[in-house]
């Protein structure tokens, strides 16, 4: 298809800086394409989700992989920013760099932290190893495996998606309020949004009503906020993200399905990996690995009965996968609707709950 039909007219005040407070308080929209739209908020989920659901939610956890560097080359010296998205070995990311054309393979990197409280008791250094088109490079960091990871930690800044990191700058707030409740397994470096929404007390309440709540992994990468410079979407190429579905889950969702529970993907990442996970067959089946999947309309869905997520962005893979998944036109009009409304776009914004189109 013609990526041009997936664009629609944003106003910038509609772009969530901060999110709102309780979690749980945001609005959400229901698409249905049986019944419609309506106007509802995250805690209407106790009215809509039934006895014997299955809600399944990505456990990431979200690394402060937003990194800023001295570049040297001889005498010459410039500060270039990178954002790590993809572990390649123990002491080798993948990262996005800006600017990227300052690179040359075997620059050497001296990375700083601009955040207050940040340990430069030790140095964290590094090299360009590679580069690739679209500001890619891979960094080779003189260090490596847990060592490694804690100096992430330390020189790292919480990875804002470019849309807010633009108009505002990293708070202290962020490293909270970028996590969802329930993060455990570290390795992304950008929230599963959709999540955001959920405090304890609603998950308390969801699991009194016998709604089984599943976890999968997918470390979500900064690719997910990359624009499609493509014309036609058979010309993308997605980046690939590591992900995780384990046999006991499969059999959970199995169990759940054969009730007549209905499976409900929180956020377009767990979609993709349960996807991920029936791709083979068109039944569910345990995964581990990396997907790139890139689901557009036309694609046929084989896992997720609902879907939660939030407002994405004109152009963007994730806004191709919601009209797929609930249909071109549905989501189109849904859009308009939430602009109209002055619903919260993107990941500090509000909740969207998608019913398949069949």
């Amino acid at each position: 298809m013609q990526v041009d039909k997936f664009d629609f007219n944003l106003p910038n005040k509609c772009i969530a800086l901060h999110p709102v407070r309780p979690r749980d308080s945001a609005r959400m929209l229901i698409v249905d394409p049986k019944t419609g739209l309506s106007d509802k908020i995250v805690t209407d989920l106790l009215d809509i989700l039934r006895s014997n659901d299955v809600l399944v939610i990505n456990d990431t956890k979200v690394i402060p992989a937003e990194l800023k560097a001295k570049r040297y080359r001889g005498e010459n010296q410039s500060n270039i920013s990178f954002n790590l998205h993809k572990r390649v070995d123990a002491a080798t990311w993948a990262a996005f760099a800006r600017p990227a054309k300052r690179l040359k393979i075997g620059d050497k990197l001296e990375f700083f932290s601009e955040m207050a409280g940040a340990s430069e008791a030790d140095k964290l250094r590094g090299k360009i190893d590679k580069i690739e088109d679209g500001g890619q490079v891979f960094i080779k960091f003189d260090v490596a495996g847990a060592i490694l990871d804690e100096a992430i930690k330390s020189f790292g800044a919480m990875p804002l998606p470019p849309y807010i990191g633009a108009k505002r700058k990293i708070e202290k707030s962020d490293l909270e309020d970028y996590q969802t409740i329930y993060a455990k397994e570290e390795g992304a470096v950008a929230a599963p949004t959709a999540g955001l929404h959920f405090t304890d007390e609603l998950m308390e309440k969801i699991t009194a009503k016998n709604i089984a709540i599943e976890h999968v992994t997918l470390h979500v990468g900064a690719g997910t906020f990359l624009p499609v410079k493509v014309d036609n979407t058979d010309e993308h190429k997605m980046h690939s993200e590591w992900g995780v579905v384990s046999k006991e889950t499969v059999e959970k969702i199995k169990q759940a399905k054969e009730k007549g529970g209905r499976v409900v993907a929180v956020g377009t990442t767990s979609l993709r990996l349960l996807e991920s996970a029936a791709r083979k067959t068109g039944k569910l089946e345990p995964f581990c690995g990396d997907t790139d999947i890139f689901i557009t309309p036309g694609y046929k869905f084989n896992s997720v009965d609902i879907l939660m997520t939030n407002f994405h962005l004109p152009r963007s893979t994730l806004f191709m996968l919601v009209s797929a998944f609930s249909g071109f036109e549905n989501m189109h009009n849904a859009y308009a609707h939430a602009i109209e409304n002055e619903y919260r776009f993107y990941s500090y914004g509000d909740a969207s709950l998608l019913f398949r189109k069949d």
